[in-house]
């Protein structure tokens, strides 16, 4: 199977467009920084919590990278759900100038 894939600057726009952001990594990544609006579901709870997620709306899964978040967008793809892999995950994100907010909405990290 090919994992559709969208660029850093596709998932901004997405996202502006009513796209759900869902990040797929552990913990401490995403206490430490995390994009705005995201939705946390590490990629283990995936499985089990997919049906916490919108069958209406587009999914761009995100992870540190790229990896994990192409397995989730594996696995919700043959859920029947409409969702696309960032490429470059949350290193391109932040690389590109986007915003990286903590739970309390201070500025993050990605680590």
């Amino acid at each position: 199977m090919t994992v559709p894939e969208v660029s850093v600057d596709e998932s901004a726009q997405l996202a502006r467009e009513g796209a759900l952001l869902l990040d797929v990594r552990n913990d401490d990544e995403w206490t430490a920084g995390h994009a705005p609006d995201a939705t946390y579901m590490t990629l283990s709870q995936v499985p089990a919590r997919c049906g916490e997620l919108p069958r209406d709306r587009r999914i761009v899964a995100i992870c540190r990278v790229g990896g994990r978040s192409a397995k989730a967008t594996e696995l919700l793809v043959a859920q029947g759900y409409d969702v696309v892999n960032m490429v470059g995950g949350m290193q391109a994100w932040a690389a590109a100038g986007l915003p990286v907010v903590t739970d309390a909405g201070d500025p993050g990290t990605v680590i």
